[in-house]
């Protein structure tokens, strides 16, 4: 597995990266099918198969149920083969999503975060945007919150994951890196990759596979994974195969 930069802040990512929404959550999303939360045993399994595939980048949120306590307790004593990306702005009830990007906010989701993933620093921390990219960047002032985590050592990397191209090139322009929807079926955000690569940021791929909607999963991996200015593709999944399958069709 190619191993890309992140940025210029000295982490390196696997070009695939494991989605973990399906570790803790099951209400709210829009796989095709539905599915059972996996057991412990079976997370384990698939970190094994995923670190066999050469993967070391995990993705989870606090908005994933309970993805973190999860990876937190599973992770232990292995903490140093991960590169951990969390998120922060959003919150789940098991129903509904609740959204807040003040400072006192976010910085409270950090301190939960690395509790619940027993950890002393985080890799990577994104803003978990609600859609509104502008207002969030502009008036809440998200990066100046995690610039500050990162000076005082509890973060190493920063961005969001956004929804709108506005949003993705102000991110570009201000953190490390973008997460942004991307696939066969969507490249409405190009500019944004094209504008990573200017900058020499980095980007991060979701949705590659269409929330589990493509028809052709290999293609759809191949084409997220060799455009250009990309650094890192994340599939959500639990099943091991379909992981090896996708990776191994790369």
């Amino acid at each position: 597995m190619r191993l890309n930069k992140l940025a210029n802040t000295g982490i390196n990512v696997s070009l695939v990266g494991l989605g973990t929404v399906k570790f803790g959550r099951q209400a709210g999303v829009k796989y095709p099918h539905a599915f059972n939360l996996p057991t412990d045993s079976e997370i384990l399994n698939l970190l094994d198969v995923a670190a066999d595939l050469g993967i070391n980048l995990l993705d989870t949120a606090p908005a994933y149920g309970t993805s973190e306590e999860r990876l937190g307790k599973l992770l232990q004593g292995q903490r140093q083969r991960w590169v951990l990306a969390t998120k922060a702005g959003e919150e789940f009830d098991g129903t509904h999503s609740s959204y807040n990007f003040s400072p006192q906010a976010i910085t409270a989701s950090v301190e939960r975060s690395l509790q619940r993933l027993q950890t002393d620093h985080l890799d990577i921390v994104l803003i978990h945007s609600n859609g509104d990219d502008l207002r969030i960047i502009e008036q809440d002032n998200v990066f100046l919150t995690l610039e500050k985590l990162k000076n005082a050592g509890k973060i190493r990397a920063y961005g969001m994951s956004t929804k709108t191209i506005q949003g993705g090139l102000l991110t570009i322009e201000h953190s490390d890196v973008a997460m942004i929807s991307y696939s066969a079926g969507y490249t409405d955000e190009r500019a944004v990759l094209t504008r990573a690569q200017d900058l020499q940021k980095s980007i991060f791929i979701k949705k590659a596979l269409a929330s589990g909607h493509a028809q052709n999963p290999a293609e759809a991996m191949k084409f997220a994974c060799t455009a250009p200015g990309v650094t890192s593709v994340i599939i959500g999944t639990i099943n091991p195969e379909h992981l090896r399958k996708n990776v191994e069709a790369l």
